[in-house]
């Protein structure tokens, strides 16, 4: 997948980041990346696109920038609609309320690079 170069930066950094983390992490640690990794997988009841479209309203609710990216771009490659991106953000935008808005506007700006991107304008 082709990414945008703010995304592309943005996920070079990030294993950048992880690697450090991973140098000084304890078992603590690791069992928290690893959960964390574990629970967005298609397996279960839930299906993947769904349990990323639900972490990105928790991340928008808690303005964490990072984690919004992330999830745009997991929401992407899992093949959420745009209808579908919409209404999960409308239901953070409600329980996040008006102070969450510049974090929608730079989600919004993600998705639209990353259609771009693939669609090659």
């Amino acid at each position: 997948m082709k990414f945008p170069d703010q995304i592309e930066e943005f996920w070079r950094k990030r294993e950048e980041q992880n690697e450090r983390v991973f140098r000084y992490a304890g078992l603590t640690t690791k069992r928290f990346f690893s959960l964390d990794t574990r629970v967005y997988r298609e397996n279960g009841i839930l299906p993947a696109r769904m349990k990323e479209l639900m972490g990105l309203v928790a991340s928008l609710v808690l303005r964490c920038d990072d984690c919004i990216r992330y999830h745009i771009v997991r929401c992407y490659e899992q093949g959420v609609r745009d209808e579908e991106l919409e209404e999960a953000l409308s239901i953070a935008l409600v329980v996040g309320g008006s102070i969450t808005i510049p974090h929608l506007r730079r989600a919004y700006e993600d998705w639209e690079a990353l259609k771009t991107a693939q669609s090659g304008e």
